[in-house]
């Protein structure tokens, strides 16, 4: 194909004349584009260090390379082509990217025809570079696309005037969906290519060539300009969002940020416009609700509904209005809601009563969990690998050859101590420089200690996580007890928590990590203290510290902190060693020490800062610690740790969650699921119904109100932001599916985990639905196919691709390490027992052994689900209990049970638990068939947008390229089955001609949504 030449006068941007009011404060909302959105930045303002959280560093070459002084702004870095200076970044950068916007500030030096801006590709025969260019006549810049060192796409503009000394501003955006190239110059688009055929996986692998200031291919003068704040985004920026860009900077700051609606890039419907089953709808029921003064009532989600023609349609999706507050059930009496159905004019009503002195119940722990050495993963019914097998051997291989001095490096790092010969830094979110630095090294603490508990089918790898979880103890806890004790004898030292002093040298606390600016003064941090970086950020936060990368910013400490106390705590129950407690208790100490000083409203405002906030678990943390130990003040900080703003609205718990009023909306999802998780395991310790309260109404709110298909609960395009809760609750479609991707792997990780403790005290079977739904559509989904490289956030719009990531274990996102978690107890909730060990669970259809050790039974469950729809349970020993299996509520086409080949008289209802109570004998045997029927899961708002479901599984159409519009698909409204072909057997199936298959089996371009119209 020959380069496609564009003649187009420039027309610079005139005056932006919006008003822009403040944003949240750090780096998340960057000119209002959301922080996921972003690759790397460099400022250049003397380095070429990334100011993203990815830590993609640039290197500078040159002998003679300047950072100038800049009227406009501040430092900028000065190329010389006659240095040949140039600027390297890191090639792993564009690895796997499916859309890229490239921007920044240059201003010539010189004209010199040849010179090149930035070059980026595998190398000379497959690359893109953007240059000026020209003759004595024209002037302007040119795009060049070359794949196979052919010229396949290319944008000349002429007559947008270069001129040396003055600053111009350029982007270029490939946007792969919309099959274009795009060059703006200062915020206006100059150049185009329509109609493009190419995936930016042609032209990157994972090592790359990318040249800021030359060219990749030979021969070519170096550029002679100033550069300042190169960056690149992984989305396909609009005009708007350039012209942003470079609004901002010539204002002079980045914390300006429009507050706008998100941009409309989504097809748009009628709204008046029934679809799918709501077009056959006649009628929809009224509904009658109680509830006590104070709590706002819990609206039924779904409600039957009357349909013409003989269709059975499902109940009907209701879109109650979501109060920021309780203020309409502050008195006794009646009042109505008004709801309505999406596309349609029907308003059904909820009468509600509001009773005096009629608190909500709260229950009692009933159930307990089985050791993860109790249960194990079998092959399937055929002899066959499972997907629960294939992952969980992928992560523990792997995690048997890693080196624990990895994941050590930074704590030894921290303390000023040499490293062991041959120990190699971690990357990403844990090398020298990032805040965030020791995360992985808490989840790489669960995921061994998980790992040897599982591992008893190979005795030799439970012996390799023995020594490492010894080895990673050791060493911590050596640390630990350096802390708040002098270097060496007579030695200044300062024991107490509450008065770590500055740095040496330095007159204030700061976040400086870097190999010259780290403090290592431990015998100042007080006694107890135990980081992968020193004390600074811990009291940055109680002074207002704000997430960012700058040394006066900070992230999250205390999110480091609990991924930590809680891998110390899994290998103390697993193992038995009491120096990883011996750590976890003086680290309790320490916080204790500092946060029960502090005023209730410097608490309020920490823990609602957005993300510098974030402290993960920590009140889970130390209620479990509490139970550990029975020491009371441990409860004490866990309480410390309460999001009253959320959880209770304010500090007289007026409203919040805890009085089921949404406070969520809006809000960074995995800062907050956590802290959700926290409130329950203070109401086990300490029977305060009010926090049993807020972890039961935030599930039942995300579950029904912000949850994607795959089981996932965040991604927002209002607020811009892939990793926050949509702005209102139950507008999935009007301000969800963010273009940055969305649900983030380890949210749901988090949220399957609330789940299964929420149901450890109530037995809902819609509990246990969801997990199965997130489990098997989310994070069986989440793993590479032949690697365990992991998602980060999984993109559900149109022709979308996973995005995997960490396959040998060095750089760890949050995902990667929750990601070492999940897939080392993968069988951790199949079943559950009673406390007093008379009852039994089966909540999921998983081929595995139980080995029951209390009532000296074994449970070997048989089956080859989800690829068959049956299951077949054997006892082994006997007695009598009860046996209590899940009726799914995907299950509406029956679910037959047979004891020992006769049936089961009793009725199963979907969504309810099946009870067989008796006296168990050696060797009976139930089996089970629960035949499975497609069925869709639309997106509440707009209802034609849904995903295919056969029983659990998600299925998703397989796309040949990525797109803009979502899948147009016909179904037969009497039984969608009919117009669906294919093989249960393989779980793969086609509608027109168009390949389906489980999402957890998919590895190339995907739509899990369809437009779906019913005939």
């Amino acid at each position: 194909m020959k380069p496609i030449k564009l003649f187009i006068t420039v027309l610079f941007l005139l005056v932006w004349s919006t008003n822009f009011v403040q944003a949240q404060s750090g780096n998340q909302i960057l000119d209002g584009i959301g922080e996921t959105g972003m690759i790397s930045r460099y400022i250049f303002d003397g380095d070429a260090k990334d100011w993203s959280r990815n830590n993609l560093h640039g290197r500078v070459y040159g002998s003679d390379t300047q950072f100038e002084d800049d009227g406009q702004f501040g430092k900028v870095l000065s190329l010389s082509a006659e240095d040949k200076s140039y600027v390297s970044i890191p090639g792993e950068s564009l690895e796997g990217e499916e859309s890229l916007s490239i921007t920044t500030w240059v201003n010539f030096n010189s004209l010199e025809q040849g010179q090149t801006l930035f070059d980026f590709g595998k190398d000379g025969r497959t690359h893109f570079f953007l240059a000026p260019a020209g003759n004595s006549e024209q002037e302007g810049f040119q795009v060049q696309v070359v794949r196979d060192g052919e010229k396949a796409y290319g944008i000349f503009v002429v007559d947008s005037k270069i001129e040396t000394d003055q600053w111009v501003h350029l982007a270029l955006v490939f946007d792969i969906p919309s099959k274009s190239i795009n060059l703006f110059i200062d915020g206006k688009q100059a150049g185009t290519v329509d109609n493009m055929e190419m995936q930016l996986g042609e032209m990157f692998t994972h090592e790359n060539v990318l040249y800021i200031g030359r060219s990749i291919t030979s021969g070519n003068p170096y550029l002679n300009a100033r550069i300042h704040d190169f960056r690149l985004y992984r989305i396909p920026l609009s005009e708007k969002q350039i012209a942003r860009i470079r609004y901002i900077a010539l204002r002079g700051g980045d914390e300006a940020v429009k507050r706008e609606k998100p941009e409309d890039d989504l097809p748009k419907f009628a709204p008046n416009n029934p679809q799918l089953y709501n077009e056959y709808l006649v009628g929809v029921s009224d509904v009658e609700v109680e509830t006590a003064v104070g709590f706002l009532p819990r609206l039924p989600r779904f409600v039957q509904g009357t349909y013409r023609n003989g269709i059975e349609g499902p109940k009907v999706r209701v879109l109650w209005p979501a109060p920021k507050d309780n203020s309409m059930v502050l008195q006794t009496g009646n009042y109505m809601v008004t709801g309505r159905v999406a596309g349609t004019d029907f308003q059904p009503k909820a009468k509600v009563t509001v009773v005096a002195n009629k608190k909500p119940e709260t229950p009692n722990l009933t159930l307990d969990v089985f050791g993860l050495d109790q249960v194990s993963l079998d092959v399937d019914a055929h002899g066959n690998q499972t997907k629960f097998i294939e992952n969980r051997d992928k992560f523990i291989n792997t995690l048997a050859q890693t080196n624990p001095d990895s994941f050590l490096y930074m704590f030894r790092n921290a303390y000023g101590q040499e490293q062991p010969e041959g120990a190699q830094p971690l990357g990403v979110w844990d090398s020298q420089e990032t805040k965030l630095r020791g995360h992985a090294t808490g989840h790489y603490l669960t995921a061994i200690a998980q790992a040897y508990a599982s591992a008893g089918y190979n005795k030799e790898l439970q012996a390799n996580f023995a020594e490492k979880m010894d080895y990673m103890v050791e060493v911590l806890y050596q640390l630990s007890q350096m802390s708040g004790r002098p270097a060496k004898t007579g030695g200044a030292y300062e024991d107490d928590p509450t008065a770590v002093p500055p740095g040496p040298g330095k007159s204030t606390y700061d976040s400086d990590l870097s190999e010259n600016g780290i403090r290592t003064d431990y015998w100042n941090w007080g006694k107890g203290f135990i980081s992968a970086y020193p004390p600074d950020q811990f009291i940055m936060l109680e002074k207002g510290a704000t997430y960012g990368t700058q040394p006066s910013q900070i992230w999250a400490p205390y999110y480091t902190l609990h991924k930590i106390l809680a891998g110390l705590m899994d290998v103390y129950e697993v193992s038995g060693n009491e120096k990883a407690l011996e750590i976890a208790k003086g680290m309790g100490d320490w916080v204790y020490a500092r946060l029960s000083q502090l005023p209730t409203d410097t608490l309020i405002s920490m823990w609602n800062t957005y993300i510098a906030g974030e402290f993960g678990g920590m009140n889970e943390a130390m209620a479990r610690l509490d139970r550990i130990t029975d020491e009371p003040r441990y409860l004490k900080v866990a309480q410390l740790f309460d999001n009253i703003k959320m959880f209770f609205g304010d500090a007289e718990h007026s409203h919040g969650l805890a009085k089921n009023v949404d406070t969520f909306r809006g809000l960074h999802a995995n800062q907050h699921i956590p802290q959700v998780m926290g409130a329950l395991e203070i109401y086990r310790d300490s029977e305060l119904p009010e926090y049993y309260q807020v972890a039961d109404n935030f599930w039942y709110k995300a579950k029904n109100d912000y949850m994607y298909s795959i089981g996932g609960v965040a991604g927002a395009r209002n607020p811009t932001n892939a990793e926050c809760f949509i702005g209102q609750p139950a507008t999935l479609y009007e301000n969800g599916f963010s273009s940055g991707g969305q649900n983030e792997t380890c949210a749901t990780y988090n949220m399957l985990k609330l789940t299964k403790n929420l149901f450890l005290f109530d037995q809902r079977t819609e509990l246990m639905d969801y997990y199965e739904q997130g489990l098997y559509n989310h994070i069986l989904a989440s793993v590479a196919e032949d690697s365990p490289a992991n998602t980060y956030h999984v993109p559900l719009r149109p022709g979308s691709v996973k995005r995997f990531g960490n396959s040998d274990m060095t750089g760890f996102t949050c995902c990667n390490g929750t990601a070492l978690e999940s897939s080392t107890k993968l069988q951790n909730s199949i079943y559950f027992k009673s406390q007093d060990n008379s009852a039994l669970y089966v909540n999921l259809f998983v081929p595995s052994t139980l080995e029951w050790t209390e009532r000296n039974i074994t449970v070997e469950q048989q089956t080859a689900f989800p690829k068959e729809d049956n299951t077949q349970l054997k006892i082994k020993g006997k007695g009598k209990f009860d046996l209590n299996i899940r009726v799914p509520q995907w299950a509406t086409k029956g679910f037959f049970v047979k004891i020992n080949g006769k049936k089961v008289k009793a009725k199963a209802e979907p969504g309810a638990y099946l009870n067989l109570s008796r006296t168990w004998k050696d060797g009976d045997v139930i089996d089970i068939d629960m035949p499975f029927e497609f069925h869709l899961n639309p997106v509440m708002d707009q209802q034609n947008i849904a995903s295919i479901f056969y029983g659990p599984v998600l299925l998703v159409a397989q796309e040949t390229e990525a797109r803009t519009d979502w899948r147009k698909v016909t179904l037969d409204a009497k039984d969608i089955g009919k117009s669906i072909q294919g093989d249960p057997e393989t779980l793969q199936f086609s509608i027109d001609g168009v390949l389906f298959k489980t999402f957890y089996e998919t590895y190339g371009r995907h739509s899990v949504y369809l437009d779906i119209t019913l005939e």
